[in-house]
């Protein structure tokens, strides 16, 4: 199966000892690039809803972008970005065989690059999928990215020879895949927190991001290929609720953490 996570706005910039390689979509990123270093200061800033210090770090950003970086100006993008599903992937404690494996299995949705493999080089950037920048594919992200996204993500589980796709994005970025065109089951799992208030299990952003890079994590170190596997799930306290799921829909229940 293919598993698909989305990106963070923190990054690890920390060197790293790999073998990186080039983005499929390296040229939509530099055509993006060249947009967005066409915006005023005010514009970048109201683009991403950025304070002012952000708003110039990201348009240094995109003025420093190279269309063929040097391999010091760039890292592997599962290592670093350092968002909350980061935390729960921990990419950096992933064995040399497990990386290999999520190479071919994993990927990272991005605004930016479209589509990365964990070990694709990326240079340090912001630029969220729901960002209204205007191009001559549509008037945001969503319409720049979607068909290319859905043809790529059938093209590559083919060549795993999988039907299924495993969203543990966020519906920010995996509304940008476009579903009509998308040929694979898929499957979104959810994560509870049940505070035992009265009010019922409910999702709590942060602990869920987590949960989403676990179960990422889980699935490259088992070799999960089998959508019931996904059921044995048990990490950081969850269980599958089968009273709580639906057909490719499976949810993962555990008790609010207090401490």
């Amino acid at each position: 199966m293919l598993v698909v996570i989305s990106p963070a706005k923190r990054l690890d910039w920390a060197e790293r000892d790999v073998d990186m390689t080039a983005p499929d979509f390296q040229e939509d990123a530099v055509r993006l690039v060249k947009t967005a270093r066409n915006l005023t200061l005010g514009k970048l800033k109201d683009l991403m809803s950025l304070s002012d210090d952000l708003a110039r770090l990201n348009r240094d950003r995109f003025a420093a972008f190279e269309a063929e970086p040097a391999g010091g100006t760039t890292r592997p993008a599962a290592l670093a970005f350092a968002g909350d599903t980061y935390q729960g992937l921990e990419a950096s404690t992933l064995s040399e065989d497990d990386l290999t494996w999520a190479q071919d299995h994993l990927r990272i949705l991005s605004g930016l690059y479209g589509l990365l493999r964990p070990l694709d080089a990326i240079q340090p950037y912001r630029l969220e999928m729901g960002s209204r920048l205007k191009t001559r594919r549509g008037s945001d992200l969503y319409g720049y990215w979607r068909e290319d996204l859905s043809k790529a993500l059938n093209t590559q589980a083919e060549a795993v020879g999988t039907n299924v796709l495993v969203n543990c994005a966020s519906q920010e970025y995996f509304a940008a895949v476009a579903p009509k065109a998308l040929k694979l089951r898929v499957i979104t799992p959810a994560f509870l927190e049940d505070k035992q208030d009265g009010k019922g299990p409910r999702v709590v952003s942060f602990f869920a991001k987590k949960a989403r890079g676990a179960m990422a994590r889980y699935i490259v170190e088992n070799r999960v290929t089998d959508p019931a596997e996904l059921q044995s799930f048990a990490v950081g306290g969850y269980a599958y609720s089968a009273d709580l799921s639906k057909p490719d829909a499976p949810v993962f229940l555990r008790d609010y953490p207090t401490a």
